[in-house]
């Protein structure tokens, strides 16, 4: 059987909330659960420390790079300074195109959410 890691009560994971559970940050993004390794891809900030956006992105909390959580890709680079690298962002979502965040199957039983690896 698969390993699985609780997150907590499914009520609590509202649209808009990221939770850290184990290696994953588990959300609610418009009303779709979601579980991505938690590490950005720029510079290793925990993404369950993180926010999720109209669109439904995963956004890290350090330079706003944005993420899609369905594949795991960067589908914005980072912000502020590094917005103003040449080629940063292009560079970075190419990155994900090729490794993106790792993804969990998200599950709920009696109320609680859990993330299987």
């Amino acid at each position: 059987m698969a390993r699985e890691t609780e997150v907590g009560a499914a009520a609590e994971l509202v649209p808009g909330v990221v939770r850290g559970a184990g290696r994953y940050a588990v959300g609610n993004a418009n009303g779709e659960l979601f579980a991505v390794t938690r590490r950005c891809r720029h510079l290793g900030a925990d993404l369950a420390d993180g926010s999720v956006d109209r669109a439904g992105c995963l956004v890290c909390p350090w330079h706003g790079a944005r993420y899609d959580v369905a594949t795991g890709r960067m589908t914005r680079g980072p912000q502020g300074f590094f917005a103003k690298i040449p080629g940063s962002d292009a560079g970075y979502r190419l990155l994900t195109r090729v490794l993106p965040l790792g993804r969990g199957v998200v599950v709920e039983r009696d109320g609680t959410v859990f993330v299987r690896q």
